[in-house]
């Protein structure tokens, strides 16, 4: 009588595996040719001329102190592309530039975009007292792009970007995500 349930156990067990893909592999091929499948099916780094840019939503900082946050969205106009890391994101004054630090919050991840794809960064700051020691007066916000050479541009109208400690911003740059998530 066990015979019966063992049989029907390891034959149900079998049936399991195989509607799962579990057991054997062939075909599927090695990982070193599935990463070679994964880029070739990818394009190139994302170049700046062929990606649109919307500044928005925007959620600006009312009063020294408080933080803010600034949403750049890209829209590629142009083939598959993929964006990996982080932008570079440059504040601009009247007296130079200064580089926003990365989010160290964040996990940067390739981001294949599609033709027509979008996908968005976020700059969070804290608003500096106008004028003040301890701001940065920004006119206008320069970011590049990983792997990219030419770098996109808009103007900054969110008040002062306070400073941490000599001329670093109180501000992070978030990864590449895929707008909507």
């Amino acid at each position: 009588m066990r015979a019966v349930p063992l049989t029907v156990t390891a034959l149900a067990a079998a049936l399991l595996l195989t509607a799962c893909g579990g057991g054997d592999d062939s075909g599927s091929g090695t990982d070193e040719s599935k990463a070679a499948e994964s880029t070739a099916s990818t394009g190139g780094a994302c170049a700046a001329d062929d990606l649109g840019q919307d500044v928005g939503p925007v959620n600006a900082a009312p009063a020294a102190g408080d933080s803010g946050n600034v949403t750049v969205t890209l829209t590629n106009k142009g083939a598959e592309c993929t964006l990996n890391g982080f932008p570079t994101v440059d504040l601009t004054t009247d007296d130079g530039s200064t580089a926003v630090p990365k989010d160290e919050a964040a996990e940067a991840q390739a981001l294949t975009l599609p033709a027509q794809g979008t996908a968005t960064f976020t700059i969070t700051y804290v608003r500096g007292e106008d004028g003040g020691d301890q701001s940065l007066a920004v006119k206008t916000v320069k970011y590049g792009l990983p792997g990219g050479s030419a770098d996109q541009s808009f103007p900054w109208s969110y008040g002062d970007v306070a400073l941490k400690s000599g001329k670093v911003p109180d501000a992070t740059v978030s990864a590449f995500q895929q707008a909507g998530d």
